[in-house]
């Protein structure tokens, strides 16, 4: 038998409260530098998911006007088409029905998406849903096909609205 045994005191066991204290705090540290970092992170791949869309939707209107010369330039609804999509000219079947319904919040990839279409020119725009927090740039971009952006994340629905911003970075 041990002496601390034989004394009747008994040794316990495990982290005292101190010790867990610190560990609590060493996470919470960790957490408020990691969760700024992973909203940014995320801002960042909503923007780049909107700029990509902005393509994708550029890419489909060539492809529509070139397909449908006589019908011009198409909206959101027409280029895409629900599952199963047959071509034809009022449901292309060119992009994604996600992105082609992606109209109101909550869009796709914290952005909403608009086409408006006019006599020989289009304008396709990015808006976020919650700027500041889905994001902080509104995309849009025109028959040309250069995208622009707008950094205060105001929408644009005109071509000329659209001309008028800076290429994107």
């Amino acid at each position: 038998m041990d002496r601390a045994e034989e004394m009747g005191v008994t040794k316990q066991k495990g982290f005292s409260l101190i010790e867990l204290l610190i560990v609590v705090a060493i996470i919470l540290i960790i957490a408020a530098i990691a969760i700024p970092n992973y909203w940014k992170a995320r801002m960042a791949a909503n923007e780049s998911a909107a700029a990509n869309a902005i393509r994708t939707i550029n890419s489909a209107e060539i492809l529509y006007v070139t397909a449908c010369p006589q019908a011009g330039y198409a909206d959101l609804a027409t280029l895409g088409g629900a599952t199963p999509c047959v071509a034809s000219v009022v449901q292309a079947c060119l992009i994604d029905n996600n992105l082609a319904t992606a109209v109101a919040a909550p869009g796709k990839s914290g952005y909403t998406y608009i086409t408006s279409v006019v006599v020989g020119n289009y304008v396709a725009a990015a808006k976020p849903v919650a700027p500041a927090m889905s994001g902080t740039r509104t995309f849009c971009s025109t028959n040309d096909s250069i995208i622009r952006n707008n950094t205060t994340g105001a929408a644009v629905n005109t071509v000329g609205g659209c001309d008028v911003l800076p290429a994107m970075d």
